[in-house]
């Protein structure tokens, strides 16, 4: 964004120097300003860039052409465009753009007053442009490789944690099954050896016996009733949970926690909606800035509370209202005596706030 403001700024220069040095009829320049500078702030939203580019330069032509004594800030302008537009337009629209700028600098060398040396500086211009474009190509080209190999390797990373989930599962139900078919079956058999033992001899105290082996029994059972369970609490499975989702939504998940936030106690409840507003945070940037990163920061407060902030860079500014998920978010949050902020900032959207512990 600040680029495109010092661009900006060095357009409305060269336009105030066509006004001030070289306008015959000041009026007619002023209106021509006003429309150029219309059509150039435009370009910052990034849509319909060929046809803003080629407006600016017919007016630029215009000024030129027929209102100016001299066309050297009329060429200067039509050179920052053709720049611009080096690292801005596919090679189609590039080259329509080129062909509109040779055309005009090619109408400019009519003018008398034209120097042999600004010919030449518009040569030299065009062959820069050109070279710039041809390497924001490349780059392009590299950068697009890069995102589907990206993809892919998203793609295995999920295939990967699902078969880590599985194997997983997979080990604790067989852990659970042997505890249930062995040491159940086991101590199942030892407590009625041990009934058997007090109606064949009632004499015999077997009775702490008898209670020790159902206790130890019980315990097997509850054991194997963890192991079939999955772990539901705590701040590491919020982190799991994130992982996991960061690997089926294809985006990078900057994730960063301070120092002292794993040690919070945090109920189910807790860590749940601790969650999920991270969730609708990632979701929120995936549907509304096309952001493909998010940056996730959990910390530790003063009085033992979670703090978390979630951002993502915005490319285009709009005008933004909360919806359901996030107005619905918030009060759930405020329900647990929390809170939670949503803000908009000219580069990035953030969502911030604090659950208690």
């Amino acid at each position: 964004m600040k680029l495109f403001w010092l661009q900006f700024v060095l357009f409305s220069i060269l336009w105030i120097g066509l006004l001030l040095f070289s306008s015959k009829f000041i009026p007619y320049h002023f209106f021509l300003f006003a429309l150029s500078l219309a059509s150039f702030f435009l370009l910052s939203f990034r849509t319909k860039r060929l046809y803003l580019l080629l407006g600016n330069i017919i007016i630029i032509l215009c000024a030129g052409f027929f209102f100016s004594e001299n066309v050297l800030f009329s060429t200067g302008l039509v050179w920052l465009l053709l720049l611009l537009a080096a690292r801005q337009l596919h090679t189609n629209a590039y080259y329509i753009l080129l062909s509109g700028a040779v055309i005009t600098c090619l109408l400019f060398s009519f003018i008398p007053s034209i120097s042999y040396a600004l010919f030449l500086g518009s040569v030299f211009v065009f062959a820069l442009s050109f070279l710039l474009h041809k390497q924001w190509s490349k780059d392009q080209y590299y950068k697009n490789l890069y995102d589907k190999l990206s993809d892919s390797y998203r793609q295995l990373k999920r295939l990967h944690l699902t078969a880590e989930e599985n194997a997983k599962i997979e080990e604790r139900t067989r852990i659970a099954r042997d505890m249930h078919d062995s040491v159940g079956h086991h101590l199942t058999a030892l407590i009625m050896q041990i009934e058997m033992l007090s109606i064949k001899y009632p004499d015999l105290e077997l009775g702490q016996m008898k209670g020790l082996a159902n206790r130890s029994l019980q315990e097997t059972r509850d054991a194997v009733k963890a192991l079939k369970e999955e772990e539901t609490e705590g701040i590491a499975t919020v982190v799991y949970l994130i992982r996991k989702l960061e690997s089926e939504s294809h985006l990078n998940v900057h994730f960063t926690m301070k120092n002292g936030v794993l040690s919070v106690p945090i109920s189910n409840v807790k860590s749940v909606l601790l969650y999920r507003v991270i969730q609708e945070g990632i979701t929120n940037a995936m549907r509304h800035a096309n952001s493909r990163e998010v940056h996730v920061t959990l910390s530790k407060s003063a009085d033992g509370a979670i703090q978390f902030e979630i951002t993502n860079a915005i490319y285009e500014v709009k005008a933004f209202e909360p919806g359901f998920g996030l107005t619905n978010m918030r009060s759930r949050i405020e329900e647990q005596d929390g809170k939670l902020e949503i803000i908009q900032l000219p580069d990035k959207f953030v969502l911030s706030g604090r659950i208690p512990g």
